[in-house]
């Protein structure tokens, strides 16, 4: 009976934390993203929209502009401006050895040829793709932070199909990473200085600065930035990611740098809803 008494505590610490284990990925929102195929990549790109900025490009560059565009609208946490645009696997090495570049890996994704040779969707034409087979409860989880899924936009069709099929990434997985890591960089020092400043005119220092509080000095260089027009004003940023602890919380270890800033210079604004 002292046996038991003893090795019973025992199986029971095994089995709760296994149960964690379950329950932690199970909050996540997925299992762990993992490429199937073509998973001889070293980096993935975050790219996050500056959601008014980029509305406010459509609208500068007179291009009709998507519905969650026009129906755009303030919110109270000025953070969640920053939306999902993709998750995009960096060039893998053994596509690489077939001639292909990083120019063209990036125009083409998973229709570049001689490899993956998948279909191409074209980006005026997005609903074109096929569904992504996302759960309804990734679905929803997603339209929270991606304004352009679904409706007539269809932007994580177009995500998938150019990104995601040609890896075979499980799709709740590969857009439950956007999810996850949005959140994170939201909730972070990063996201904090997006709403202190929505609205204003800031400086590149002060943003990397940001950065460095949340990550430390050398993840600063993973952060691309992207501005349109005069005074500039920030529509996008795209974060480079080291692929092996893509499923882990972003840590400095993350974060890989990138060979430019960005076109945004010195000072941009953080464009606030409306024309």
């Amino acid at each position: 009976t002292g046996v038991q008494t003893c090795a019973l505590p025992i199986l029971f610490r095994k089995d709760f934390a296994a149960i964690a284990l379950v329950l932690t990925a199970t909050q996540a929102g997925a299992e762990p993203l993992t490429a199937a195929r073509y998973a001889d990549f070293d980096r993935y790109v975050l790219a996050l929209s500056w959601q008014t900025g980029f509305c406010q490009s459509m609208y500068d560059r007179n291009r009709n502009e998507p519905e969650e565009c026009r129906l755009q609208q303030d919110t109270a946490n000025k953070a969640d401006f920053l939306t999902v645009h993709g998750l995009w696997p960096g060039l893998p090495k053994s596509i690489a050895a077939r001639g292909v570049d990083e120019r063209r890996w990036m125009r083409y994704g998973c229709a570049t040829r001689p490899v993956p040779n998948m279909p191409e969707v074209k980006a005026n034409r997005k609903c074109q793709a096929a569904e992504t087979g996302l759960s309804l409860e990734m679905a929803n989880k997603l339209n929270n932070v991606m304004p352009g899924s679904g409706g007539t936009s269809c932007l994580e069709r177009y995500e998938y199909a150019k990104h995601g099929v040609c890896f075979g990434f499980d799709p709740d997985s590969y857009f439950g990473a956007m999810v996850r890591l949005n959140g994170e960089i939201k909730r972070s020092p990063v996201g904090d200085f997006l709403a202190k400043h929505y609205g204003q005119t800031v400086s590149r220092a002060d943003f990397d600065a940001a950065v460095a509080r949340a990550w430390g000095p050398q993840s600063v260089k993973a952060f691309k930035l992207t501005c349109n027009g005069n005074p500039a004003y920030l529509t996008e940023m795209q974060i480079s990611l080291n692929a092996a602890t893509i499923n882990a919380p972003l840590a400095t270890s993350a974060f890989l740098p990138q060979p430019h800033p960005g076109n945004c210079g010195a000072q941009f604004i953080l464009d606030k809803v409306g024309h």
